[in-house]
């Protein structure tokens, strides 16, 4: 008999999250409609407007207004520029957070679109444009959309929303703290305790209208690494005076190459060492004393990235030694593998399914792009997902990847993207509700 009353207990439950879940559904889409054109121009605005990590200045702003405007509690200059919005559901409840990140990256940016960027700053010394060439303009309005929707059903959800609204996911200026990691020192998570946490992240790796998620290990780990190699500054008329550090250089990276290629097995282990950035010299005629390059390694595995690791070490030092100069390596922390919590991610996948439909929602293959999300995901259960963004007219093969000068999205993807991120809150709410 107990069992029997438990089982009628589940079901009623259910039967009523059900109903609850089927009123808001169409509720949600009627209110989807009404903000959507503000979702679009607020995205055009940012992406107008693009800010480097550390900077968001102008749009922490914008968003801090929009929040205040719909009554929620403020919190502004969390990890520097980080905003944070507490919505009060009017029943008990758990504590969701949903999250979005700002910032843009120091690309010049070549779509032609009407609103491109053309924004300049400062990134590490250098002059540089700014845009938004990962979709981050496009999660901050999206969130902003879903935070309208909520905030006008305060009074009937039971439990709170927690709105992170994060600076540089793409990661601090060198010397500098930021991200999520300084989000969470700085308590984001606590006051209230944030039971799950939720964010997106748009691609053109999928058509407009679908979403792809992954359980257990979804985005790669990733670490910056930098090399200083010391020669000795010559003419370059007599190289043989000297030691040459470009030379060196270009050994380092042919060498890192053989690190995937030759040493790791990538049938049970993806991986990737890439070296993005080699900077030596002023002058054509002058063997400089020094030069530096910097790269990313992506891992899925923890030993297979302290391996990595001390590969990248040993060529670089050992080759230096070798041609009578020094190499000096810096591995930074980086960011640990994203990781969907199993049980959170088979409770909200329905919510996708509903929205985008079964056979829109794919599980995705291991994605060696990293995220800063996955800080979050440590410290409580997380669920990330990507939605497409790649217009019906362009092929899987002419899909423009995030971080290139020409990357955009199809605006199209905005309305379900506010429906999915509305709905999983609403969702694990009612779920969690006592």
């Amino acid at each position: 008999m107990k069992f029997l009353g438990l089982m009628v207990a589940v079901i009623a439950a259910w039967l009523s999250l059900s109903s609850a879940t089927a009123i808001a559904n169409t509720e949600i889409k009627r209110e989807v409609d009404a903000v959507i054109d503000d979702v679009i121009s607020w995205r055009r605005d940012f992406h107008e407007h693009a800010e480097l990590s550390n900077r968001e200045f102008r749009t922490a702003k914008v968003i801090a207004e929009h929040l205040r405007d719909l009554g929620m509690e403020v919190t502004t200059g969390v990890a520097k520029t980080g905003v944070v919005g507490l919505l009060k559901g009017g029943l008990p409840g758990p504590v969701v957070a949903l999250r979005a990140d700002m910032d843009g990256l120091p690309v010049v940016e070549r779509t032609g679109l009407p609103y491109a960027s053309i924004q300049r700053s400062e990134y590490e010394g250098r002059e540089v444009g700014v845009m938004h060439a990962c979709g981050h303009d496009t999660h901050m309005a999206i969130l902003m959309g879903a935070a309208e929707i909520l905030a006008g059903m305060r009074d009937r959800l039971p439990g709170t929303v927690k709105f992170i609204f994060q600076p540089a996911e793409e990661g601090a200026p060198k010397g500098e703290e930021g991200g999520a990691k300084l989000m969470i020192a700085e308590g984001v998570l606590k006051n209230p305790d944030v039971d799950a946490v939720m964010g997106l992240h748009i691609s053109q790796g999928g058509e407009v209208g679908t979403a792809s998620y992954r359980s257990l290990g979804f985005m790669a780990s990733a670490q910056r690494f930098d090399v200083q190699i010391q020669g000795k500054q010559t003419h370059g008329a007599r190289p043989w005076a000297g030691v040459d550090p470009i030379v060196v250089g270009a050994q380092i990276i042919n060498s890192l190459q053989t690190i995937v290629s030759r040493q790791i097995d990538i049938t049970q282990h993806p991986a990737v060492v890439t070296v993005g950035s080699f900077t030596a010299g002023v002058r054509n005629n002058i063997v400089p004393e020094t030069a530096t390059l910097s790269g990313t390694i992506r891992t899925f595995d923890a030993g297979v990235r302290s391996s990595i690791h001390k590969k990248i070490r040993a060529i670089a030092e050992q080759t230096a030694t070798g041609m009578g100069a020094v190499a000096t390596v810096e591995i930074d922390p980086g960011v640990p593998v994203t990781f969907n919590d199993p049980l959170l991610t088979r409770q909200m996948v329905p919510t996708l399914e509903r929205i985008y439909g079964e056979q829109s929602v794919f599980e995705s293959p291991r994605v060696t792009g990293a995220e800063d999300f996955s800080f979050y995901q440590e410290q409580v259960p997380g669920f990330f997902f990507f939605i497409g963004g790649r217009p019906p007219e362009l092929s899987a093969a002419q899909a423009i990847p995030n971080h290139s000068p020409f990357f955009y999205v199809d605006e199209a993807a905005f309305a379900p993207a506010v429906q999915a991120m509305t709905q999983l809150a609403i969702d694990y709410l009612h779920a969690g509700a006592p």
